[in-house]
């Protein structure tokens, strides 16, 4: 039998059970509707039958009374009323059930002719005689017939609440009955199934078990089954993969060997040194490069190895191992600023180290491959380009002078007055020339700083004497632009450790930014805060804010935010950047669009005690 098969019969018992507490309720419910059906048909027609003959007999009655009194209209000329009443007193007859009821029956059907007889007398006398026959005979039979129904109708009431109760009684012992059946038939079925299943869940227990001791490596794991069913299939493609995978792992040590050998010849012809390295232990595995440039033996323990090697190369690599233990995946250098000197053979060169994540079997890092990239010829290259845009600048510095001279002369009036066209004109060339003039200090204050030429004379200076000064600086541009520039007190006045000339030079171009990009009727303050043992000094703006994914350029050199306001060339923040690290401070920018900035730095607090007459 297939297992589909089994699997059909194991859920028989359940379909059984299910079917049986399914035949046994509608059989109650057969019966229940059977003894409501029962009470309608025996009593309560009865009921209403009773009912209406005491109506029609009324009826004929109030006919006799009305013709006598002259209203003719009362009278039943067509004897529907009759015909009515025989037609309920006929049902009545026929739907005897209870004790007692056959002769109130006989009794009411006396009553009947004697009441017909009457109404006949008296319908053919006169009104004094009509009046007299009702008073005397007709109204007596009358009232003797409503009784008689009356009784009809109490006896066949009270057989109605009986039944009622009789049916509800049943229901409820069958309603009992059901439930401890249903429980039963549950639990056989469940039990019964349950067993069957385990018979058939049994084969596959077996074969978990070859896989498992499969998995740890035991390469004579089999699952035996007998029978033609899927799982036995299962079994059998089981044991043969497990025959060719132990055919495979004997056959294969030799290709492993070859691809071994293959990697070694490829990262040998590699011209930069690599190392492979344990995630917890020394060097695993070096190439021809590092062997020759770092002084490595090629035969000696990993730990050895690692012992030998030189300290600028293990501290190196000891920073990229920690970076891939802690899940960060492949260690990447931002730029030519994170590579480092090593002292060699023909002098010193300048390596850029790029590691990489060596996974296991489990998916899990076992280790990292180290690539130290030679750029002692892209950092020459980049100093002589320093070098160059320094010339440039210095160069360029002089003439800009002059130029910047004459167009201040001749746009204040000095040498004539000037057409209106011509002013615009010039007060344009004379921005333009502004903007130049700051473009090359900042390729000045860049080639001071990427030549290591940046001198600071720190001295304690006074925080709100720094921000005052920036603010009046720029006072007039903010004027210009309609932007609110202000300073908040600080809580506690406090001297930083700085060279008061370069933090200017931060505080403008941040300020400088803020105004440049705060439309008008907005603001700019500056505040500080202590930051552990720093002060964080914060440029806060209403501007439109900066896209979030720019914010991590945003102190690169030579970048710009696309679509920004007409500005320098890109090195103002990149200069910031720099002097507040020069400092031992850091530097970072908060935004969201829409929303304003807030770019901020820090500077180490003075060891000395606070004192506000402080001066830059």
């Amino acid at each position: 039998m297939t297992l589909r098969g089994r699997l059909l019969l194991a859920q028989l018992p359940l379909a059984i059970s299910l079917l049986l507490i399914g035949a046994w309720s509608r059989r109650t419910i057969d019966t229940l509707d059977q003894a409501s059906q029962q009470i309608l048909k025996n009593n309560h027609l009865s009921v209403l039958a009773a009912q209406r003959m005491r109506d029609d007999a009324g009826t004929l009655a109030r006919a006799v009374l009305a013709r006598e009194r002259g209203r003719e209209g009362s009278f039943d000329p067509s004897g529907a009323r009759r015909r009515d009443f025989e037609h309920e007193l006929a049902f009545q007859e026929h739907n005897i059930t209870e004790p007692g009821e056959r002769e109130m029956t006989a009794r009411l059907r006396a009553d009947w002719q004697r009441l017909l007889g009457d109404y006949e007398r008296a319908i053919a006398a006169s009104p004094e005689e009509a009046e007299r026959i009702y008073f005397s005979s007709l109204q007596p039979t009358l009232t003797e017939l409503e009784r008689e129904t009356g009784e009809i109708t109490v006896v066949n009431q009270d057989a109605m609440v009986r039944k009622s109760q009789r049916a509800q009684r049943r229901a409820e012992s069958m309603s009992g009955l059901m439930l401890a059946l249903t429980l039963a038939a549950c639990l056989v079925g469940l039990f019964s199934s349950g067993w069957l299943t385990t018979r058939l869940t049994r084969p596959l227990s077996v074969l978990s078990q070859a896989v498992r001791r499969l998995g740890q490596g035991d390469l004579a794991a089999r699952a035996v089954l007998p029978g033609e069913d899927e799982i036995a299939q299962v079994a059998r493609e089981f044991n043969t993969m497990a025959d060719r995978l132990r055919e495979y792992r004997s056959s294969s040590l030799g290709e492993l060997l070859h691809a071994q050998q293959s990697s070694q010849a490829a990262i040998d012809s590699m011209p930069d040194p690599v190392l492979v390295l344990g995630l917890h232990e020394g060097v695993l595995n070096a190439n021809r490069a590092a062997i020759e440039l770092f002084r490595i033996d090629a035969d000696a323990e990993p730990q050895a190895v690692w012992a030998q090697s030189q300290p600028e190369v293990r501290e190196v690599a000891e920073r990229v191992r920690r970076h891939v233990a802690a899940g960060q995946g492949p260690f990447t250098p931002r730029g030519l600023e994170d590579a480092f000197p090593i002292a060699l053979r023909d002098g010193q060169h300048h390596f850029l180290a790029r590691g990489t994540p060596v996974t296991g079997e489990g998916g899990d890092v076992v280790g990292l491959s180290l690539v130290f990239q030679d750029v002692t010829r892209l950092r020459r290259f980049d100093e002589l380009k320093t070098d160059l845009v320094a010339t440039v600048a210095h160069e360029f510095r002089t003439p800009l002078t002059s130029l910047r001279m004459a167009l201040h002369l001749v746009t204040e009036g000095s040498v004539g007055e000037l057409a209106p066209k011509q002013a615009d004109l010039l007060f344009g060339a004379r921005e333009d020339c502004e903007r130049l003039q700051s473009i090359v200090d900042e390729l000045l204050d860049l080639s001071r700083i990427q030549g290591g030429r940046i001198e600071l004379h720190t001295r304690p200076v006074s925080a709100s004497s720094l921000m005052e000064e920036a603010i009046r600086d720029q006072r007039a541009d903010a004027r210009d632009r309609d932007v609110s520039l202000e300073h908040g007190a600080p809580s506690v006045e406090r001297m930083v450790e700085c060279d008061p000339e370069r933090v200017r030079l931060v505080l403008a171009n941040l300020v400088a930014n803020a105004l440049r990009h705060t439309p008008p009727r907005g603001s700019v303050t500056l505040r500080a805060a202590p930051d552990g043992d720093q002060l964080r000094f914060e440029v806060i703006d209403t501007g439109v804010g900066i896209p979030p994914e720019h914010l991590p350029r945003l102190f690169e050199r030579f970048f710009r935010v696309p679509d920004s306001a007409r500005g320098g060339a890109g090195l103002g923040l990149f200069i910031c950047k720099e002097i507040a690290e020069a400092h031992g401070g850091r530097v970072g920018v908060e935004s969201e669009p829409g929303e304003g900035s807030i770019f901020w730095f820090t500077l180490p607090i003075a060891r000395v005690p606070s004192d506000p007459s402080a001066t830059a």
